[in-house]
């Protein structure tokens, strides 16, 4: 059964397009949940089935670990990438 809080970030990232990247304040804020960005963190780790490649820092830097499956995934959407940070188009 899904929290208010997990249905909310869900609805936010299941409306994200092909190429648009937020950062995970902007998640948690649209949610409703200010504040909240780490536990939006927390929901992507434990939610595989959502857009979490579109999702990046607020200095725009990629998921440690999973940078390069990051950055394909947001180059195959025509995101721009480079040293491991979103770059602005």
């Amino acid at each position: 059964m899904s929290t208010p809080f997990e249905e909310a970030v869900a609805g936010v990232l299941d409306e994200l397009g092909s190429g648009e990247v937020v950062t995970y304040g902007e998640v948690a804020a649209e949610a409703g949940f200010p504040g909240a960005h780490r536990a939006v963190g927390r929901f992507l780790r434990d939610h595989s089935g959502h857009p979490w490649w579109r999702v990046v820092t607020s200095t725009g830097r990629l998921v440690p670990g999973l940078e390069a499956e990051q950055a394909r995934r947001l180059g195959d959407e025509g995101v721009a990438v480079r040293d491991g940070r979103v770059r602005p188009a």
